[in-house]
């Protein structure tokens, strides 16, 4: 970024698109506990070395490679020299990924780091600097090669599961519409005509996460929004369907790997 930054840790987000999360940021040691979000993690890092425990083992990043990490799987982020690492990342859901793929099960990268040239180039666009604003025809141009290059590169699904896109997809929209209040299985299977262990199957298998962990992510989604607005962590907490702040809080941690006031702090530079 042309931007200078302060020595210490720091992370930037780029002015939301409404579809699309793009961070830069700078870790000179540990950055993040273990955590998961239901999104693609999809990054390179520019200096240093990042290292991150996932699915098993532990990774190394340098630049010239491409991150990728499956929705929902536990990962932490540290430095892995004395000397910090800088990178940036994408953070995109799943259900872009179906809706350009047609509702495929989501491609899956193993190790969560791939040199593959074409994963490169694909995601070169939507990662260069946060000063860059997209246009919104080049975001989807550069999202459809994304998706297809994520699904050529992606491991083979080990078996064929038949599954119905369109009732997950119901089930999901049903969600988005149901954040202030509990939501239920049961008003799943109504709402989207499949049964619901089927359901919950299909959900997983198309956006990478259970129903309940989507409700969870997107009133996750309205509490960073209302803090960045100035909202206090107990309001913000209420007004996105939590029962209380230390509710809040504890998914928060366990989805970012940073506590709500650090996360703000960081946020400030």
């Amino acid at each position: 970024m042309s931007k200078a930054r302060p020595a210490g840790d720091w992370i930037v987000r780029a002015p939301p698109t409404g579809r699309l999360e793009r961070i830069e940021a700078f870790f000179s040691g540990h950055g993040y506990e273990p955590h998961r979000h239901d999104t693609y993690a999809i990054g390179r890092t520019l200096a240093g070395v990042q290292s991150f425990h996932y699915r098993g083992g532990q990774r190394h990043s340098v630049p010239g490679a491409t991150i990728v990490l499956h929705p929902d799987e536990i990962h932490d982020g540290e430095a892995g020299t004395e000397a910090g690492f800088r990178y940036r990342m994408l953070y995109i859901e799943p259900a872009l990924i179906q809706q350009i793929l047609g509702g495929r099960a989501l491609p899956f990268i193993q190790h969560g780091i791939s040199a593959d040239p074409r994963l490169f180039a694909a995601s070169e666009l939507l990662l260069r600097g946060l000063d860059a604003p997209l246009d919104a025809l080049e975001e989807d141009d550069a999202l459809f090669d994304l998706a297809h290059a994520l699904s050529a590169v992606s491991a083979p699904p080990r078996a064929k599961q038949p599954f119905d896109y369109r009732a997950a997809e119901l089930a999901r929209e049903f969600i988005h519409g149901s954040l202030e209040r509990s939501v239920t299985l049961e008003e799943l299977e109504r709402h989207s005509g499949r049964d619901r262990w089927s359901l919950s199957r299909d959900f997983r298998l198309l956006f990478g996460t259970s129903p309940y962990r989507y409700l969870t992510m997107r009133r996750l989604d309205l509490v960073r929004s209302l803090l960045l607005q100035g909202q206090s962590l107990v309001g913000a907490a209420l007004l996105a369907g939590f029962t209380d702040q230390s509710h809040m809080t504890r998914h928060f941690g366990k989805t970012y790997g940073l506590s709500p006031a650090r996360w703000l702090k960081m946020r400030a530079g």
